[in-house]
Order: C-alpha cells, then sequence, then structure tokens
C-alpha cells in the first residue's frame, strides 16, 4: 500500500504508532500533537525516543509527513529528530522553549499577536 497524505483530524488517531523518517528507519512512537494555535491545525508531533529506563519525547514538524499501514513518515532524518528539543515523558512544552523547536528544523517562529504560544497539546 503506497503512502497517502494523512488528514489533519485523523492524525489523534495514530497515537503509538510508529515514526519513521523518509527512509523508512524508525524514528519512535508518536504519543501526541500539538497544533498551531493560530490555526488549530495539527503541527508537530512529539516522539517517544531512547532506551527503556530513560525515555524522552521529541518534537518533529508534520508539515509533509505521509502514512502508511501502520507507520507515520516524516520528512526529516532520523538523527535530526532525536537530536531535537525533547520533553521528559510527563512534561510540557515550556513556552520559553518553543522557538527552539522551530528554529531546530530551520522553520520561521512568531509567537502570537499578544506573544501567547504558538503550539498546544491536543
Amino acid at each position: 500500500m503506497e503512502a497517502e497524505m494523512f488528514e489533519p483530524e485523523d492524525i489523534r488517531e495514530w497515537r503509538g504508532r510508529n515514526v519513521v523518517d523518509e527512509s523508512g528507519s524508525k524514528i519512535g512512537s508518536m504519543e501526541s500533537v500539538y497544533v498551531d494555535t493560530a490555526s488549530d491545525r495539527p503541527s508537530f508531533a512529539t516522539v517517544t525516543v531512547g532506551m527503556p529506563t530513560k525515555h524522552r519525547l521529541v518534537f518533529v514538524p508534520l508539515a509533509g509527513a505521509t502514512v502508511g499501514p501502520d507507520y507515520l513518515k516524516v520528512k526529516y532524518d532520523k538523527g535530526a529528530v532525536k537530536d531535537a528539543p525533547w520533553i521528559s515523558t510527563d512534561g510540557e512544552l515550556p513556552a520559553d522553549r518553543e522557538a527552539a523547536v522551530f528554529a531546530h528544523y530551520d522553520l520561521h517562529y512568531t509567537p502570537g499577536a499578544s506573544g501567547e504560544r504558538r503550539l498546544a497539546r491536543r
């Protein structure tokens, strides 16, 4: 079955599924979705990575992601994703670290007009 673009409404159904890079290398499993607060559209996913006793959640953009039968394929290399800003598995992204998440992937970051957060967990 060929991969296809996901429908933003469906992305939450992919929690726990494998996240792979463009070459098909497994990065980890999808934990949650962060939406862009300006559009309420899925913008980033957190992926569980690390050793069983030292799991952490890294952020990866969803732009250009595709889905297959049992995976979500992102446009970023496994190494780049594993080196991305992270939070603990029970943590929340601090507002002052949002810009670092965007910068890691060379994406433009602008906080909301009144300084509000750009990413919200759904």
